[in-house]
């Protein structure tokens, strides 16, 4: 799959007058096996894009709920290769794109080149590596592009006009806006000035604008979707999915209905 599956299915949503839902969930946790069945579940209730973090041992990105789910997939023996070649295996049964959330550290264990490769094989769409600065992504997003995928960019809070600017020129897939000052978890309200902010980087971003972290509600949701593209939402749906409450997980979508397998 390639970047070009991404595109498609943002343009899908936009022609329904609706927002996109991206869903975030850990790789492996309640074991490697149960990734498939995770996916189809979140393809069924008409999630957008899955996005799938990869554990790791220092995250530095992740809130609590993501980093003890983090825990339990490491504990399990769940690395970047096991993903990669679990996907692999199971990718024609998967019509949603998947985005892969991991970090800079396992990338470059793994080889940029050889990486990118075995993504484009999983059938990967993107990828997001939080802890990789703009002026440090040239070698992977050279690999990356050979093999078709995004890499998807980061805006916080915090980034200067000029920095939005440089972020947003040349973007891919998606943007990734983060509408908290910290790290990903529930949160029960977001600063006054985020709903400019997203409308700022909307006006400079020829790729849809996704707010992410923090977002735990359908209420939320919809609030933060009328200032940008839609919503990306990982720790209330990790948790669900733990707790082994996963029809919970519908009543998240803002606008999604249950799709027949």
């Amino acid at each position: 799959m390639s970047k070009y599956k991404l595109a498609e299915a943002f343009q899908a949503v936009q022609d329904k007058n609706e927002k996109a839902f991206v869903s975030y969930i850990m790789a492996g946790d309640g074991g490697l096996a149960a990734l498939k069945d995770q996916l189809l579940y979140l393809q069924e209730i008409g999630v957008t894009v899955a996005e799938i973090g990869i554990p790791f041992s220092d995250p530095v990105a992740d809130g609590p709920v993501i980093q003890e789910a983090g825990k339990r997939a490491l504990a399990q023996g769940v690395t970047l290769k096991g993903v990669l070649e679990y996907l692999a295996v199971h990718k024609d049964e998967l019509q949603i794109p998947i985005v892969l959330m991991t970090y800079l550290n396992p990338v470059f264990q793994y080889g940029a080149e050889a990486f990118a490769k075995d993504s484009s094989k999983a059938g990967v769409s993107g990828v997001i590596i939080p802890d990789m600065p703009l002026e440090e992504e040239v070698e992977v997003s050279a690999a990356l592009k050979k093999s078709d995928l995004a890499l998807i960019r980061l805006v916080t809070l915090t980034s200067p006009e000029e920095r939005v600017a440089k972020i947003t020129d040349g973007a891919e897939g998606f943007i990734y806006a983060v509408t908290v000052k910290g790290i990903t978890g529930v949160r029960t309200s977001y600063q006054d000035d985020v709903a400019a902010y997203l409308e700022r980087i909307k006006s400079k971003s020829a790729v849809p604008v996704l707010a992410g972290f923090g977002v735990s509600s359908k209420e939320q949701a919809a609030e933060l979707g009328q200032h940008c593209d839609g919503v990306i939402v990982g720790s209330k749906i990790v948790e669900l999915f733990h707790e082994g409450k996963k029809e919970d997980i519908k009543q998240l979508l803002p606008h999604a209905t249950v799709k027949s397998r």
